[in-house]
């Protein structure tokens, strides 16, 4: 993880360099958005994207609930008018997901494991769906490369599940191998 994070920020620093200013030149707010995430146990942590939302993106969430295209907790929207040009090709590309090889580095992530939840979220889990918290969450993971958005909640936590009770250093490499050609064909985004 130690290796991979640090070949990550060194490959990745150009493309936020390039992204940075883009982000600051087409809508107000700082470059980077830090969302608090839930790792290993639920514990809480701040995880960095590039910020691919206009400012007030949060507050007007609630106005858009009712289009929540996702079973389950989480809030997924195909055409979000809270996400800026700029933010569409960042998401696109998932170059916005790039700063959060620091949490890989700081020990809070790993390069592969379940995407780590939000706090909101985890309030709704029932069951079996607590288990997610006990692996430390990754960059990419079984859901990523089988479709991401295009995968419902359910699905999506029996990939996590299914992930942690398979795990094996193979998978992981071959899931790494598989998140390359998923994030340049955008799948599933």
């Amino acid at each position: 993880d130690v290796v991979g994070a640090c070949v990550g920020l060194l490959v990745s620093a150009p493309l936020i360099a390039v992204a940075a200013p883009l982000i600051k030149l087409t809508s107000r707010g700082p470059v980077f958005f830090m969302h608090v995430r839930c790792g290993v146990n639920g514990r809480r942590f701040a995880m960095p994207k590039l910020r691919t939302m206009y400012e007030d993106a949060e507050a007007r969430k609630v106005e858009l609930v009712h289009l929540n295209e996702m079973d389950g907790p989480v809030f997924k929207m195909t055409d979000d008018p809270r996400v800026t040009p700029v933010g569409r090709v960042l998401r696109k590309l998932s170059i916005d997901e790039l700063p959060q090889f620091w949490c890989v580095l700081r020990g809070d992530m790993s390069l592969v494991g379940p995407r780590p939840p939000t706090p909101e979220e985890v309030i709704q889990y029932h069951g079996s769906q607590r288990r997610r918290l006990s692996m430390r969450p990754g960059l990419t993971c079984l859901w990523q490369i089988s479709g991401r958005n295009d995968v419902g909640f359910q699905e999506w936590m029996k990939l996590d599940l299914e992930y942690i009770d398979r795990w094996s250093l193979f998978l992981d490499l071959k899931i790494l191998l598989l998140t390359v050609p998923a994030v340049f064909k955008g799948t599933g985004v």
